[in-house]
């Protein structure tokens, strides 16, 4: 779990979302395509109503919004994506996930494995890690705008599992099942969420000494920036003088 938030505030505090939103853009439009198979309607498709959620989120145009929910409902050319999760060890036996949404197999399987090598890691094989992860909706909030009390008092009448104190954020975790009612109950109470994803968390971290984290935060960077890859998940802990440099 703290190579997941922890990783994710150091983003936030970077503002690399900001810097890369063309990267941020497409990864919207394809989650976008992929949601739509199973309907265009958000209303009666949870996948669906995040994935629009999170690409209002990063201000991609309307447009493009409609026109991703067109190629994923097979009303426009461009839908055909593959979904592929690939898995691995980064600097540190670190264990990685790697989502992926590509139109080209190979092309992707040889970039990652790239990645991981050049990075001092090595691409391993389907279940080499996986099982080390559980499905699980995460939400986050910010403690200038949202209180312990509050957070805890809605997430515990709608299936909240965990609160944790994540620094500059309160990080709320639930099962898959009860995400989609969890959002709603925080949007209906007028508390906004800094993000609310499906994730993959980590039973168990991994501490790595300052030299291996930031080996594992250049190869999670590097594998972020590929084109084809969605989201990336790994079980590192970071020491405290390598978060101070952030």
């Amino acid at each position: 779990m703290a190579g997941h938030s922890k990783w994710k505030n150091i983003q936030h505090r970077k503002g690399r979302q900001d810097a890369k939103r063309s990267k941020e853009f497409t990864r919207a439009a394809k989650e976008i395509i992929i949601a739509a198979r199973s309907g265009g309607n958000p209303a009666f498709n949870p996948r669906l109503r995040l994935a629009i959620a999170f690409a209002k989120s990063v201000s991609l145009p309307k447009e493009r919004i409609d026109s991703a929910i067109r190629k994923g409902t097979g009303e426009e050319a461009g839908g055909d994506l593959l979904e592929i999760v690939y898995e691995g060890y980064g600097p540190g036996g670190v264990a990685v996930l790697v989502e992926t949404a590509t139109d080209n197999r190979n092309r992707t399987v040889a970039d990652v494995r790239h990645i991981f090598t050049k990075h001092g890691g090595a691409l391993g094989e389907a279940g080499s890690v996986a099982w080390m992860f559980n499905k699980k909706g995460v939400l986050s909030f910010d403690k200038a705008v949202c209180s312990e009390e509050g957070i805890m008092e809605i997430g515990l009448e709608n299936g909240a599992e965990d609160l944790l104190d994540e620094d500059d954020c309160w990080e709320l975790h639930c099962a898959p099942a009860a995400f989609d009612a969890l959002c709603q109950a925080f949007e209906d109470a007028g508390m906004e969420t800094r993000s609310a994803e499906i994730a993959l968390l980590p039973q168990n971290s991994v501490e790595v000494d300052a030299e291996s984290g930031r080996k594992v935060l250049r190869l999670v960077e590097a594998l972020e920036d590929n084109e084809d890859v969605q989201q990336v998940y790994a079980n590192f802990d970071l020491p405290d003088e390598l978060l101070d440099e952030f």
